[in-house]
């Protein structure tokens, strides 16, 4: 069984940090700053065992030199030469072992075109865990970068297939503005409503928003739920054509989100 938390970077990223019960071996995921990490190692007195990568972008990748550069340590991420430092390139479907756990990777492109995602079924309680990154955070999704609307639906209709016990495990704190968006989306939504209430009394008391629940995800994220008729119906009133793809929905949602 995993123990993950998440190191606070920048203004809104996490690392998360993870590790097997009763080993000080830890693991981090898109550590875009080494600072707080060697802070975190320092303070919890455990050593730094290897680094998970979702994609390219700088506040994901900027502290792999510095905390590589006095470690001989793994580090897994996309097949990407423009990010430095990877030693195990992964792809879609590639399995590997890390912190004594199994993890499936998923490619999950939208946001980015080299964006990957972990998977493991064993993650914290017996619930499984995923690292997604920038795919899918808790109420929304990554902007399109680099992908289409079509790739970014295909990605998020492969997360939205895992068990609905997971807790996803997104790398940015954007919750209450997400829930905000949804609101506007779904305004009568009763599970976006009692969300937003439980995030503000977590942000009030300065506690993290995350992890969600894939559950939760699909009861409150539009971006998962592009084939419901509240949100098709809101996607009309924007733009969208009568009978349109549940993928040109969440098009025309997330061009609305970038507005918003």
């Amino acid at each position: 069984m995993l123990t993950i938390t998440p190191i606070p970077a920048f203004n809104d990223n996490y690392i998360w940090m993870f590790h097997q019960s009763g080993s000080s071996d830890v693991f981090v995921v898109d550590p875009g700053d080494a600072q707080p990490v060697e802070q975190a190692l320092k303070e919890q007195q455990c050593h730094l065992a290897g680094i998970l990568i979702t994609h390219h972008h700088y506040d994901h990748t900027g502290g792999i030199t510095a905390l590589t550069a006095d470690r001989d340590i793994p580090v897994y991420g996309p097949d990407n030469t423009n990010i430095s430092g990877i030693t195990h390139p992964l792809k879609d479907g590639s399995v590997v072992m890390i912190a004594g756990t199994q993890f499936t990777v998923f490619a999950t492109p939208g946001h980015t075109l080299d964006h990957i995602a972990y998977f493991t079924a064993s993650g914290e309680q017996g619930n499984p865990a995923l690292f997604c990154g920038d795919t899918l955070f808790s109420a929304g999704c990554g902007r399109l970068f680099e992908g289409t609307a079509e790739q970014m639906y295909s990605s998020l209709s492969t997360l939205a297939a895992l068990p609905q016990n997971t807790l996803i495990y997104p790398a940015h704190e954007y919750t209450q503005a997400n829930l905000e968006f949804a609101l506007a989306v779904e305004p009568n939504n009763k599970n976006i409503i009692k969300r937003k209430f439980e995030v503000e009394m977590l942000r009030q008391r300065l506690e993290p928003s995350l992890p969600s629940s894939l559950a939760t995800e699909l009861a409150t994220n539009p971006f998962l739920r592009s084939g419901q008729t509240s949100v098709i119906n809101a996607a009309l009133q924007k733009g969208a054509q009568p009978g349109a793809s549940a993928s040109h929905v969440l098009r025309v949602i997330r061009e609305w989100k970038d507005q918003f």
